[in-house]
């Protein structure tokens, strides 16, 4: 069977107000980039007529500017999940111009096909290669792709000739049997192999190949500072300290590491410790960092969704992408982020926060409580699971006049029976088998910055006695002295004693 090449407009055709539509991809790898920049149009001119159009669009993770920036732009998403990270996405969500809700990425496939969004209209997917009987190879992220085809009613292909070699054998399409018939999911290190490297979708679904020669627009993380790099060498020496004591076996445990400058500057200073083993990952998202890892020889195998690679690092990834292929796999994200997995392989998990509490909760999505950032992604998926759960913060922000570290947090994600170790710049709290107020004693004192240890330890000074002590007045009244004098060491507990 052949399949017509459409141009992005006739693709955009075939969507129509209050669709169900699924993207391929994971954060911008493997997203689409032609269709979605013509749905936007579409929307606009409708608009300028004064109809309505507006689509419930569903992804892997967060997407680029081509899906989540140029439809939100024409005001065309109505209902939005699992994940976002466009500024001007956020800023619709904050705003109620799109309704977003934030599941954990291990549960949106399986939502999906429990039928909680409904039916699914359209899947856009990109491809890098496929044949006429609807057999495809997908791009650089996985993402859900594997049960958006096979729920949809009609697909869009996105065929992309922006890489210049195969990504044939990088992928694992595995979709697991809905209850009651679900088994076990078979995977027992990082690199078993459970499903097929190619994707195969019904021929009757595809309306037509679009194609597309764009990248995934990732910039180039920022370089190493001085935080960051101490972040990365606390969390180095404290896993080194770990094994010595026996807590870590001496082949160590694959690692699981979230996205982001901090994410990165960990992998690096894990990189940099001597004591560390060459190890295994077995995460959701790589990023530049994995490629420096594996030329180092210190990271043998990743598991992932996604290459979220900068484009400046894909380009280096194609050129020696023959060195790669016996070193990474793709999976779709509710088996990377599979929950039995992460239990069975015992990971070390290291995900970044926006803020923690002196007791152990950790705030990773919401600002103040009540602005949404990005979501809560995949971090409760592994954080619950792991062997080992570790959270990342700078330890203060602005200049100083945020403190990461609060009496409590705005809005909880994770509580303190998940998160087991949190590290800043100032140091590394090892809170396992900690009652609370030793867990308090133990982030003030190593954690906190030093403009806001007497703050913390003063606020403990008039809470209520309880098995977690807290003034429920003054809770979060570092957040009020923020949001009034625009630094938080203007708190005054005096008010509130």
């Amino acid at each position: 069977m052949s399949f017509p090449f459409i141009s992005p407009e006739e693709a955009a055709s075939y969507i129509h107000n209050g669709d169900n539509v699924g993207t391929s991809g994971f954060t911008a790898s493997g997203t689409p980039k032609v269709v979605t920049v013509a749905l936007a149009e579409k929307a606009r001119q409708l608009h300028e007529k004064g109809e309505p159009f507006k689509i419930n669009l569903y992804t892997g993770a967060s997407t680029n500017d081509y899906v989540d920036g140029a439809l939100t732009r024409a005001d065309a998403i109505g209902q939005r999940m699992p994940y976002q990270g466009a500024s001007v996405t956020r800023e619709a969500s904050n705003n109620g111009q799109i309704n977003y809700y934030d599941p954990h990425l291990s549960h949106v496939s399986q939502d999906m096909r429990y039928g909680f969004v409904g039916d699914l209209d359209v899947a856009i997917i990109e491809v890098t290669e496929m044949n006429p009987a609807g057999d495809v190879i997908l791009g650089a992220g996985l993402g859900m792709s594997p049960t958006l085809v096979q729920m949809a009613k009609k697909v869009i292909i996105e065929y992309s000739s922006y890489y210049r070699t195969s990504f044939r054998g990088f992928h694992d399409n595995y979709v697991p049997l809905d209850p009651p018939n679900r088994r076990e999911i078979p995977i027992y290190k990082p690199s078993d192999r459970i499903g097929d490297t190619v994707l195969h979708i019904d021929p009757k679904k595809i309306i037509g190949v679009v194609p597309s020669n764009e990248s995934e627009s990732i910039r180039s993380f920022t370089k190493l500072n001085d935080t960051t790099r101490a972040i990365g060498t606390n969390v180095a020496e404290y896993l080194a300290s770990e094994m010595r004591a026996g807590k870590i076996p001496p082949e160590f445990l694959p690692i699981q590491s979230g996205v982001g400058n901090v994410a990165n500057a960990a992998l690096y200073g894990l990189a940099e410790n001597p004591e560390i083993p060459r190890f295994q990952m077995f995460t959701e998202v790589v990023q530049d960092a994995v490629m420096d890892l594996m030329q180092q020889g210190k990271c043998s195998f990743a598991s992932t969704c996604a290459l979220a690679f900068s484009d400046q690092a894909m380009l280096k990834f194609m050129d020696d992408i023959d060195f790669y292929r016996d070193k990474l796999l793709m999976r779709p994200g509710e088996i990377s982020n599979h929950p039995e997995i992460v239990r069975r392989l015992g990971l070390i998990a290291m995900n970044t926060a926006l803020e923690c509490d002196i007791y152990g909760f950790v705030n990773s999505t919401h600002v103040d409580g009540t602005y949404m950032m990005n979501g809560i992604g995949g971090s409760g998926d592994f954080c619950r699971n792991a062997a080992l759960s570790i959270f990342l913060c700078p330890s203060i922000q602005k200049g100083g006049n945020i403190s990461a570290i609060v009496p409590m947090v705005s809005h909880v994600d994770h509580t303190d029976h998940d998160v087991k170790v949190i590290v800043t710049e100032q140091g590394v709290a090892d809170m396992r088998g900690m009652a609370p107020m030793q867990r308090a004693k133990l982030i003030i004192d190593n954690c906190v910055h030093p403009d806001y240890k007497d703050i913390m330890r003063d606020y403990l000074k008039i809470t209520r006695q309880g098995h977690m002590m807290h003034n429920l007045k003054a809770a979060f009244a570092l957040h009020m002295a923020y949001l009034e004098h625009g630094d938080m060491r203007k708190v005054d507990f005096g008010k509130f004693v």
